[in-house]
């Protein structure tokens, strides 16, 4: 039984000691139910400000806290690289650019009307920072689909996907198909952030787009909300209340690409989980022909496994590429998208390098990092699925990448797919601008797709995979 309730059943005695400890013992309840740190059975109405706190949250749903406070939402705003960009952006436009990456990246702040541009995000309270609890569950309606478009509701009703939610005394809730991850409208309260059209115009972030293209945006049997795969969640009590029935609650880390670049609560899980997210996203095949007196390694990859393309969201800033290597015995015959680390994949000399990535240039085409400066971009990214229908030309949406060997044939060859969420040209683009910090670079990951991670051992027109 929480504190609270200890002490206000001591009430009833007259003893003089007793009132005593009651009034301090109630005293520290109230300052801990203010920060959410009191057990769950405390049924007092949530003010309007607590609401906005997520910290008043933890104590009736402790594991969706855990997971929120250690997801890229609750690092939105803390994020050096949105910081550096920001304050970047904000003196290159002269200040034009507003709450443009704010919007996204701490909306709440936003939405109170506590900052214009994110520079004084340091001196806001936590609970205007990142994207918060109260955010996304207050959210009602959804007036667009892109730049994050979302309208807050005003009567302290927290929205859910629970289509009977059990009554509290704590808040006042209600279902939302928004918020329900089993109805294809949810992908719209995801989706509205997740598609960015800069001040120039230019659809730069288009991953709602590809997902309302493809066949997970239709009523099929293959319909797949953005939820019903980034937060794809376990069985539980949807608070941490006896008595509550067990439903199918969606996971708070909703995890993707990007991860956390300085210390941050149970960031390594957060690298698993989007290790995890990545090694089923793509199949690949490896295949060795004959070619001019030699042969050809031929490499297929096929988006299976995400309903965007891939890479996907801020695909300007990513990099994904095949690194591959044939070999004849202990010589190596052939070897495309070997890099150090720490070295920018871009800047090797490499022929037959695939590299998957969007690629932006400014109004002198000429190519740009920063976002403010794209006029128009040059995609090469893996589709994903848009028709059921085999004679669609659409239906086929792999891509191959092909490497000659001349004169040779190899016995084994090998390879794999490797992604960094952000090109270490931007990343070194920013620090000579003395806007990052320079030592945030070492802690950039590269992530390699088991899904693609292939030995082929075998005669010219053979092939390995799946």
């Amino acid at each position: 039984m929480a504190l609270c309730f200890v002490v206000e059943s001591r009430c009833g005695t007259d003893a003089k000691i007793m009132c005593m400890t009651r009034r301090i013992l109630w005293l520290v309840c109230s300052v801990l139910v203010t920060h959410g740190l009191a057990g769950c059975e405390q049924q007092t109405l949530l003010t309007a400000e607590q609401l906005l706190n997520p910290d008043a949250c933890q104590s009736c749903h402790p594991d969706h806290y855990q997971e929120w406070s250690g997801s890229m939402h609750a690092y939105a705003s803390e994020d050096p690289v949105f910081r550096a960009m920001n304050a970047r952006g904000q003196e290159e436009t002269d200040g034009e650019l507003g709450d443009f990456c704010v919007q996204c990246h701490a909306p709440m702040a936003v939405a109170q009307g506590v900052t214009e541009d994110g520079l004084n995000l340091d001196e806001l309270d936590a609970p205007m920072q990142g994207v918060t609890c109260a955010f996304c569950h207050l959210a009602n309606e959804v007036e667009g689909d892109h730049n994050a478009p979302i309208r807050l509701g005003t009567d302290g009703i927290l929205l859910g996907g629970l289509a009977d939610p059990v009554p509290t005394e704590a808040h006042k809730l209600a279902y939302s198909p928004l918020h329900d991850r089993n109805d294809l409208r949810s992908s719209t309260l995801c989706g509205s952030c997740h598609d960015i059209v800069t001040p120039r115009g230019v659809h730069l972030e288009r991953t709602f787009a590809e997902w309302k293209e493809s066949i997970f945006a239709q009523d099929t049997v293959f319909r797949l909300s953005c939820g019903n795969c980034h937060t794809r969640g376990r069985d539980g009590q949807a608070a941490d209340l006896e008595g509550l029935p067990i439903r199918r609650l969606h996971d708070h880390r909703m995890a993707g690409v990007d991860v956390a670049l300085t210390p941050f609560p149970d960031a390594d899980n957060q690298r698993l989980d989007v290790q995890r997210e990545l090694d089923s996203t793509l199949a690949s095949t490896i295949c060795v022909a004959p070619f001019a007196g030699g042969s050809e390694v031929v490499v297929r990859l096929d988006n299976v496994g995400a309903g965007h393309s891939w890479p996907s969201g801020a695909a300007h800033d990513r990099r994904g590429w095949i690194e591959v290597t044939a070999w004849r015995g202990d010589e190596v015959l052939f070897q495309s998208g070997h890099v150090e680390e720490g070295v920018p994949i871009t800047s090797i000399e490499d022929p037959y390098l695939f590299l998957l990535r969007d690629k932006g240039f400014d109004e002198n085409g000429e190519e740009a990092h920063m976002f403010w400066d794209i006029a128009s971009v040059e995609s090469n990214l893996l589709g994903t699925s848009v028709t059921l229908d085999p004679s669609d030309p659409a239906y086929y949406h792999y891509q191959e990448a092909r490497y000659p060997i001349l004169g040779a044939v190899p016995d084994r060859v090998t390879s794999r797919v490797r992604l960094r969420p952000m090109g270490l040209e931007v990343i070194d683009d920013l620090i000579e601008s003395g806007h990052l910090d320079p030592s945030i670079r070492a802690n950039f990951p590269t992530f390699d797709l088991e899904s693609t991670v292939l030995v082929w051992e075998g005669d010219v027109g053979d092939c390995v995979g799946p």
